[in-house]
C-alpha cells in the first residue's frame, strides 16, 4: 500500500532546470503523479530570474571558450528551447533576436577571430565575419572614441533568437505541463530539508513533512551537492560558489550583445554588454566573479552550509593554490574584487568596458545593486581541476543530483532529456523520444 503524498517522480527545485524536467515528464512520459518543490513563494528567484543571469542563449558560436565539440553540443540544446519558445509563439514575448558577436580587439585577437570564424562557419552557416566597417554599420558605439589604428573585428549574427528571459520561461514550463498533466503538484515555499531512501523509495523532509517518491531529481543550484553529500553522493565534488555582479550605463550605448575573448584558464564569463530585456534595453555590462561565502547570492549566508559544500580538504588546497600561482588567474581575481569594493569599484570596471565602448566613462556607468547571480562552480578533488561546464551525479539508485553553471539555462531542456531517460529506465516507463525530437530538434531555427 503506497504511503500518502507518495509520487513517481520528486523535483526538487523550481528553476529553469527543474521547470523544464517537469514539463519534458509531463508531455513526452506517461509518468502520472509529479510533484515540484520550490523552497521560495515563487518559481526561478535566483539564478534562472532574469536579474541574475545574463539573459543569453548559449549556442557556443560566440562563446570563445568551448571548443567545435562543444559549442555542437551547446547549440543542440539551445536549439530546444528555441524550437520550444517557436512552438508556444514565445517569441518577442520571452525571446528576442538581438545581434550578437564576439569582439577582437587589437591584431592577436583580430586573428584569434578570424581564425575561430574559419574552423566554426560550416557548423554555423549563419555566424557572418565583420570587420571595422561593417561594425561601425551595426554597433557604432564599438568605434566611437576609439584610436582609428586599432584593429577590431567580430564574428556575429542577427539571425538566431540569442536573448532569453530564462524566468518567465520556467513559467511557462509550469503552465504547459499542467495542461499536459493534471496529477502535477507544485509546492511553493517548501524547502526540502532531507532525503533518506528507504527501501527502494525515498523519503523527503519538507517543512518538517514527509513525502515519499519512487524517484528524485535535485535541481536546487548550489543545494543539489549540500543535498547530495549528506546522503553520501558526490563527496569527490566540493563547490565554489562564484557571484557575479553587472554596471548599467547611464546612457544608451548598445544595441547588441558583445561578448570578449575569455581567458581560456577560466570557467567564468569574458565581460559582456548588452541591452536588458527587462529594464527598457539599458545597456548592461558584466559580469565580474567573485567568490562567496555563502550558497545564495542575496539571501542569507548559509555559513555552515557553504563550507559543508566546500568540504576543505588537502586536494581542494591545492586546487585553490595552483589558481592563485598563475599570474592571469591571480590578476583576474584581484580586479574582480576591486569591481565590487564601493568607492573605486566603478573607476576600475569603467577600463573593462572602454574595451567594448571607448568612449564610456567612469561617470557613465553605476552599480547595478541587488543584479546578478551565483554559480555553484564545481571542483572534481580527483583530477584537483574546477569543473567546466555541468556538473551531474547519476547514483544508479533512482536519484539525480544537478549542478548546473553556465550555460545551465541555455541546456535546460538537454538536461531534462538526459534526465527523463534515467527516469524512464529505472521505472520501466515510456519516454516519447521521436515526439520530444520532432517537437524539439528536428526543425530549422
Amino acid at each position: 500500500m503506497l504511503k500518502k503524498h507518495h509520487y513517481n517522480v520528486v523535483i526538487v527545485g523550481g528553476g529553469i532546470s527543474g521547470t523544464a524536467l517537469l514539463y519534458t515528464l509531463s508531455k513526452y512520459t506517461n509518468i502520472k503523479d509529479i510533484a515540484l518543490f520550490e523552497k521560495y513563494d515563487d518559481l526561478s528567484t535566483l539564478n534562472s530570474n532574469a536579474k541574475s543571469n545574463s539573459q543569453t542563449l548559449h549556442c557556443g558560436d560566440i562563446e570563445t571558450n568551448y571548443t567545435l565539440e562543444k559549442a555542437k553540443i551547446t547549440n543542440k540544446t539551445a536549439s530546444m528551447l528555441e524550437n520550444y519558445g517557436l512552438l508556444y509563439g514565445y517569441e518577442d514575448k520571452y525571446m528576442f533576436k538581438i545581434p550578437k558577436m564576439a569582439l577582437g580587439v587589437g591584431d592577436e585577437e583580430v586573428k584569434f577571430i578570424k581564425d575561430r570564424f574559419e574552423e566554426f562557419k560550416d557548423e554555423f552557416p549563419y555566424m557572418e565575419y565583420w570587420d571595422k566597417e561593417k561594425l561601425l554599420k551595426i554597433e557604432p558605439a564599438l568605434l566611437k572614441g576609439r584610436d582609428e589604428d586599432e584593429n577590431i573585428a567580430a564574428m556575429g549574427t542577427d539571425k538566431r533568437w540569442s536573448a532569453v528571459n530564462f524566468g518567465e520561461i520556467s513559467k511557462t514550463f509550469v503552465k504547459n505541463a499542467k495542461d499536459e498533466n493534471n496529477n502535477i503538484e507544485v509546492h511553493l515555499s517548501k524547502e526540502v530539508q532531507k532525503i533518506e531512501k528507504i527501501g527502494d523509495k525515498f523519503e523527503l523532509t519538507v517543512n518538517g513533512k514527509h513525502y515519499y517518491a519512487d524517484y528524485v531529481v535535485v535541481n536546487a543550484g548550489a543545494h543539489s551537492l549540500l543535498l547530495a553529500h549528506r546522503m553520501g553522493h558526490g563527496l569527490d565534488y566540493s563547490c565554489l560558489p562564484v557571484g557575479g555582479s553587472f554596471y548599467y550605463s547611464k546612457i544608451q550605448s548598445l544595441k547588441s550583445k558583445v561578448y570578449t575573448i575569455q581567458n581560456p584558464k577560466l570557467p567564468f564569463a569574458a565581460i559582456h554588454g548588452d541591452p536588458d530585456i527587462i529594464k527598457g534595453n539599458i545597456s548592461r555590462f558584466g559580469p565580474t566573479a567573485i567568490v562567496l561565502p555563502k550558497l545564495e547570492r542575496y539571501h542569507h549566508a548559509h555559513f555552515l552550509d557553504f563550507i559543508e559544500t566546500l568540504a576543505p580538504s588537502k586536494e581542494v588546497i591545492e586546487v585553490f593554490y595552483d589558481l592563485m600561482r598563475d599570474e592571469d588567474i591571480r590578476e583576474y581575481a584581484i580586479k574582480n574584487f576591486l569591481y565590487e569594493v564601493p568607492g573605486i569599484r566603478k573607476k576600475f570596471f569603467a577600463k573593462e568596458i572602454q574595451k567594448i565602448v571607448p568612449s564610456m566613462s567612469e561617470d557613465d556607468i553605476e552599480f547595478a545593486e541587488g543584479i546578478g547571480g551565483l554559480r555553484p562552480q564545481v571542483i572534481d578533488k580527483k583530477t584537483k581541476k574546477l569543473f567546466l561546464g555541468e556538473a551531474k551525479i547519476k547514483t544508479g539508485e533512482g536519484i539525480v543530483f544537478n549542478m548546473t553553471p553556465s550555460p545551465g539555462a541555455t541546456s535546460c531542456l538537454g538536461n531534462a532529456y538526459s534526465d527523463a531517460e534515467l527516469i524512464a529506465k529505472h521505472l520501466n516507463i515510456t519516454f516519447d523520444i521521436r515526439k520530444f525530437n520532432k517537437d524539439l530538434l528536428d526543425k530549422d531555427n
